[in-house]
């Protein structure tokens, strides 16, 4: 196995036990490839986000863009902004390693922006080697309102001791090996030389999929908050309709959300991670995802033998009235190697999404009727 690249669940446990990673207090928070981040009892409302400047602490940035301090179990209100104090906290990294971080799956399913900040660090979602302070994260919630309480996770945090991704060489090489990366519908594996559509930089595009028993969800407007502590709650048809499918496509509103699907079926082996980029605005001005980290071992099962899943897609058109048809490029994804394979994939750890056959809403609504 590599030496170089994305760390498995063991070693984030051994930065744990080692002292580098405090404030852990649930190790169900390690995930295959990352570690879930909790929210504290410490929140602010802000007027905007922020970053906070070269040697600026967090703090200190809160002070200056006027931070209100509000109490647990406040609803953050669509169109906000907000901060939390995270409960972990890096006591400091070792050498050579350092962080990035996403948001989780039912995060973006809600159309809510989470992004990391840390002490002097000018970017998002980023943890520099070195780094030794507390992690704060930055909640915008777009489409619906939200009650976060303390304890629950919204962003996942992935280490790091080198840059893995693959080159297109190393896609080509790796492509056809371990299982195969990419499946079609009826369980056929996709070759390298069959993939439809490339930017060959390495990533790997996917296509939208429309032929799905359910093909899409529009969100719809509410005044209903949604409290992200409870799980197979509330009734989806509250929150969102049906997308209706006419010629082979759909037609798109700008600013409005939907949950959508890849055509393809991805399988992540569990000596690799993934991680899905954005779209080179030329193939259209429309965001296809916020969270991207897809963990090692999806689309596996827990035999090892499954075909892939198809992900997920939260979609916001900047395009009005924008109509996208079945098999059109909609997201890239981009394979990267783990050190070693974690202790237990993706598919052996019963997940919120490990049976998802199509575009799924997140784990807070009970199943669509």
């Amino acid at each position: 196995m590599s030496k170089n690249g994305a760390l498995p669940m063991q070693r984030i446990r051994e930065l744990i036990d080692n002292g580098f990673i405090v404030g852990v207090s649930d190790l169900k928070n390690i995930r295959p490839g990352s570690l879930d981040l909790t929210l504290s009892d410490e929140i602010y409302r802000v007027n905007g986000a922020f970053l906070p400047l070269g040697m600026e602490t967090v703090e200190q940035a809160l002070k200056r863009v006027g931070a209100v301090k509000l109490r647990e179990g406040a609803i953050l209100e669509k169109g906000g902004c907000y901060v939390y104090r995270l409960v972990e906290r890096i006591a400091e990294l070792p050498d050579g390693v350092y962080a990035y971080s996403n948001p989780k799956s039912s995060s973006g399913r809600l159309d809510i922006h989470v992004r990391i900040l840390a002490d002097g660090v000018s970017r998002y979602d980023s943890v520099p080697r070195g780094y030794h302070g507390p992690l704060y994260v930055l909640i915008a919630p777009k489409k619906f309102s939200v009650i976060a309480p303390s304890g629950i996770s919204l962003e996942q945090i992935r280490f790091f001791n080198q840059d893995t991704r693959l080159d297109e060489l190393r896609l080509q090489t790796n492509f056809d090996t371990h299982g195969g990366f990419l499946f079609r519908k009826n369980g056929e594996r996709i070759s390298y030389k069959e993939i439809p559509h490339s930017d060959k930089d390495g990533s790997v595009v996917l296509t939208l999929g429309l032929d799905f028993d359910e093909p899409g969800f529009e969100a719809i407007e509410t005044g209903e908050p949604i409290d992200l502590s409870r799980v197979r709650y509330y009734e989806p048809e509250h929150f969102f309709r049906r997308i209706i499918v006419s010629d082979n496509s759909i037609q798109l509103s700008a600013h409005a959300f939907y949950i959508l699907s890849s055509r393809e079926f991805v399988r992540v082996p569990p000596n690799f991670a993934c991680e899905m980029a954005p779209m080179d605005a030329r193939s259209g001005e429309i965001r296809s995802h916020y969270a991207g980290f897809i963990d090692p071992g999806w689309g596996v099962g827990a035999d090892g033998k499954a075909s892939g899943q198809p992900l997920t897609l939260e979609v916001r058109s900047f395009d009005s009235n924008l109509i996208i048809l079945h098999g059109q490029p909609i997201t890239r994804i981009q394979y990267e190697i783990v050190i070693e394979n974690p202790e237990m994939h993706y598919g052996e750890m019963s997940p919120n999404y490990g049976q998802q056959f199509g575009p799924a809403l997140s784990k807070h609504f009970k199943s669509w009727r």
